[in-house]
């Protein structure tokens, strides 16, 4: 009877940005920045693709809203991202140590400045800081992982 079988490793992409800022705290802001806002960025051109080939109607106006669309996702979460891995680095250089309470103190304040900016009411404002907080502090658990 023949067998076969498959072997193969899949690893995920390392994408490294090198911008000197002349600071290390301005450094790893612009790098989360940059990273999160690419990834939005092309969420964006993936998902309006998607709907202009649905749709089956390919204009320049679909193209403008497209391009619109994708900056501004880009630059808003490039924005939160930016505040956060600031956020973490700079709890991080005050504590003197770095675990994962400083990823959830980091996801807690930026939770908390993006819901105040949106001007919602304080109790959304706490509950978006304890979300961004747990959140943060479960990816860095999960990133721990092996």
């Amino acid at each position: 009877m023949p067998k076969s079988s498959f072997a193969g490793a899949l690893t995920t992409p390392r994408v490294d940005v090198g911008i000197d800022m002349g600071n290390d705290f301005l450094n790893h802001t612009v790098d989360g920045f940059l990273k999160i806002g690419a990834v939005a960025a092309t969420r964006a051109v993936a998902e309006d693709t998607y709907n202009i080939v649905k749709g089956g109607n390919f204009s320049r106006h679909h193209l403008e809203n497209a391009l619109k669309k994708m900056c501004k996702e880009g630059a808003y979460w490039g924005t939160v991202a930016g505040v956060y891995v600031g956020m973490e680095y700079g709890v991080e250089k005050v504590r003197g140590t770095k675990d994962w309470k400083n990823a959830m103190i980091g996801g807690a304040f930026t939770g908390a400045l993006v819901s105040a900016v949106g001007k919602n009411n304080r109790d959304k404002v706490v509950m978006d800081a304890l979300t961004g907080g747990a959140i943060a502090a479960a990816a860095e658990f999960l990133s721990y992982r092996s």
